[in-house]
């Protein structure tokens, strides 16, 4: 897995709560070898993780009531790297939130969740090109 993840992506994860946006980033994790707890940043904002070689920073702006919250946070730096951004409530930060080069859209179906994934850019496209060909049979993806 962590050879289709570039340095520096945007990925926002977006779904009601519940719909599994933490559990999806532990997976991810877990799939770049990490053994240690995942949790939520919901109260801490972001929690940083280093897996495969790779910075990942878990964002999580649920308690967010205005946009202004994300400048006064001062996250912009962990943006301006070469970290993997992961976003869970990406509009509660909008406009100063760097656009998405993939977006998870995930939902609860039943017992199960949906997830429909898109590529908003061309570093974006790649990865997900590169994802869709590491697997023997065909991935749908949007």
């Amino acid at each position: 897995m962590g050879n289709v993840l570039a340095p520096g992506l945007v990925i926002y994860l977006e779904g009601d709560l519940g719909a599994g946006k933490t559990t999806l980033v532990r997976g991810l994790l877990r799939g770049l070898g990490y053994a240690e707890k995942v949790k939520s940043p919901t109260y801490t904002l972001v929690e940083e993780y280093r897996a495969s070689g790779l910075d990942l920073f878990h964002f999580d702006f649920y308690r967010f009531t205005r946009p202004e919250e994300y400048l006064d946070a001062g996250l912009d730096e962990h943006f301006a790297g070469a970290g993997i951004c992961l976003v869970e409530w990406p509009r509660n930060a909008a406009p100063y939130l760097p656009p998405a080069d993939i977006l998870i859209a995930l939902a609860v179906v039943g017992e199960g969740r949906s997830a429909v994934v898109s590529a908003h850019s061309e570093r974006g496209n790649a990865c997900l090109t590169n994802f869709q060909t590491s697997f023997q049979t065909p991935v749908a993806l949007r």
